[in-house]
């Protein structure tokens, strides 16, 4: 179940910032698919899913760059690599290039509350890397720089550093 997106959230950001997404992988959890798939009483039908190298499982997670052009928030370098660990469990084969809003959790960084009745978190596999910002079960914090949600970011962002 998708829980709703809080742009609010955005205060657990440690940076926001405006930039272009480049080198976009998944990164496969090896680990978990030959353990599921070497377990003696898997289902078949759960056998496929773990040898299926099209899909994506609860310990993939993805790595990227962020070309940043502008940070509205916190500290961020010219350039920033990061991952995504989607608590909706599903990566996408690719992200649009930008420039997008996108809101960070830095190392050990605080997270949204949940939003919805149940949610798995999983941590960060590369924990000395940034971490893009989405509470549990709800959309990241990634969005066009001009969509609505940008937009609302930035006024929400300009309202707290009155």
């Amino acid at each position: 179940m998708l829980a709703r997106t809080v742009l609010t959230d955005v205060q657990y950001a440690d940076a926001v910032v405006v930039g272009r997404i480049a080198g976009y992988r998944i990164v496969r959890d090896e680990e978990l698919r030959r353990r599921m798939l070497n377990a003696w009483n898997l289902p078949d039908d759960l056998r496929k899913i773990y040898a299926d190298p099209n899909k994506t499982l609860l310990g993939d997670y993805a790595r990227f760059e962020v070309r940043v052009a502008e940070v509205l928030a916190g500290r961020a370098p010219r350039t920033v690599r990061v991952t995504w660990s989607n608590s909706t469990f599903g990566l996408p084969k690719s992200l649009p290039g930008g420039p997008m809003l996108i809101a960070l959790s830095g190392p050990g960084g605080k997270r949204p509350p949940l939003r919805g009745p149940s949610a798995t978190i999983m941590p960060n596999r590369e924990p000395t890397l940034p971490t893009v910002l989405q509470a549990p079960c709800a959309s990241p914090f990634m969005f066009a720089a001009n969509s609505n949600e940008g937009r609302a970011i930035r006024r929400i962002l300009r309202a707290r550093r009155r």
